[in-house]
């Protein structure tokens, strides 16, 4: 086999299959939260950790799993019925009336934007039939992400036993939200009017932090302040949560800065480039190109520079055929391997009829007529 070794800037040209890169490190960044953690959205790779699988209170941060899981066994367009359940349902509100009728589309603006605990009790009876029901499909919800620490039992996050959940979870929760493009939508709407009632996002870092695309605030006296957010810039998307934090919004942005200025995604392989070529004896054409069967997208410290490393063989008898594997590609960062990916031939060559075959050719034929 021949091993061929391509510099970091060569390597941005190419391809591979998804992987992630490092556990990353905690920063000097000093919070008040009693759990946070902050994540890399794409390969999961945590930044930042404090307390972060400890079992915790999370206030109106529940309403991130009301919404994925009303936007995912209901319309938007669907007529809801306000039940006499909503009625004087405690703290934030959006003051439903028994008998009135909304949209799912308004109920989920108000649960996500105005943080209404009546909207997330009628999303419930909506959608489950009750908010006993409810919370069990968030419960199967959860499992199915493995948030082996968080237990539902109501839609709103009002203080209840055996309601719960944990940084992590929250985060790997967010990370799913955010692949919803209707949540995403919701979630990042600052302002908007239905029926002249005006809602406006509860997260004030919308209008002050800079890449802000979405989050979820949250507050009971027992659980302190919650808030889970989500920005992006240079196409890296990072989430962030704090959990009983008095200074939740300067812990986000410090947090989320810290990220930002250490951190990038690269792509050092990309699916389907051609990266490089092998010889073919006794083919109608003299090589045959190979390129990536995915893409290789890692999570780096800044300034550090991926290279890939590429085995092919020296030479193939034709015939070779597309899509079959011709080698691989393995990717480094500081020496250490990162990633790896199949490396398959891109197109076809036929064997030259014309050509006398050689021994081993003979012998290659003689292997494939007796296997078949």
């Amino acid at each position: 086999m021949l091993k061929k070794i391509i510099s970091a800037t060569a390597a941005i040209a190419c391809l591979a299959a998804f992987t992630v890169f490092g556990a990353g490190a905690e920063s000097p960044v000093e919070i008040s939260a009693s759990s946070a953690i902050l994540m890399e959205a794409a390969t999961g790779t945590v930044l930042y950790e404090k307390d972060a699988d400890a079992r915790r209170l999370i206030a109106s941060t529940t309403k991130l799993m009301t919404a994925l899981v009303a936007l995912e066994n209901a319309n938007l367009g669907e007529e809801v019925t306000v039940p006499a359940v909503c009625e004087g349902v405690e703290g934030s509100s959006m003051y439903l009336r028994a008998g009135q009728k909304l949209t799912m589309r308004e109920l989920l603006y108000g649960l996500m934007l105005e943080s209404g605990n009546d909207a997330a009790v009628a999303v419930a009876c909506h959608v489950a039939g009750s908010v006993e029901s409810f919370a069990g499909l968030m419960n199967e919800r959860a499992a199915s992400l493995g948030l082996e620490n968080t237990h539902y039992v109501n839609p709103h996050g009002l203080n209840a036993d055996g309601h719960y959940s944990s940084a992590r979870d929250l985060a790997l929760l967010m990370r799913e939200c955010m692949n919803n493009p209707l949540f995403a939508q919701i979630a990042s709407t600052r302002t908007i009017t239905f029926g002249g009632r005006t809602f406006t996002n509860h997260n004030k870092l919308m209008w002050s932090y800079d890449g802000m695309l979405s989050g979820k605030t949250g507050y009971t006296k027992k659980a302190g302040r919650t808030l889970v957010t989500c920005a992006e810039r240079d196409g890296m998307r990072l989430i962030c949560v704090t959990l009983n934090d008095g200074q939740d919004w300067a812990d986000h942005e410090a947090l989320l800065d810290m990220g930002f200025s250490q951190w990038e995604l690269r792509t050092p392989v990309k699916a389907g480039e051609t990266l490089g070529a092998v010889p073919v004896v006794s083919g109608l054409s003299g090589s045959a190109r190979v390129c990536a069967a995915g893409s290789v997208t890692l999570l780096v410290k800044k300034g550090q520079e991926p290279y890939v490393s590429v085995s092919l063989p020296e030479f193939v008898y034709a015939a070779v055929y597309r899509g079959a594997q011709a080698g691989s590609a393995e990717v480094y960062v500081d020496g250490e391997r990162a990633g790896a990916v199949e490396l398959l031939y891109a197109e076809s060559v036929e064997r030259d009829s014309a050509q006398r075959l050689r021994p081993l050719e003979r012998l290659g034929d003689r292997i494939k007529g007796a296997i078949s």
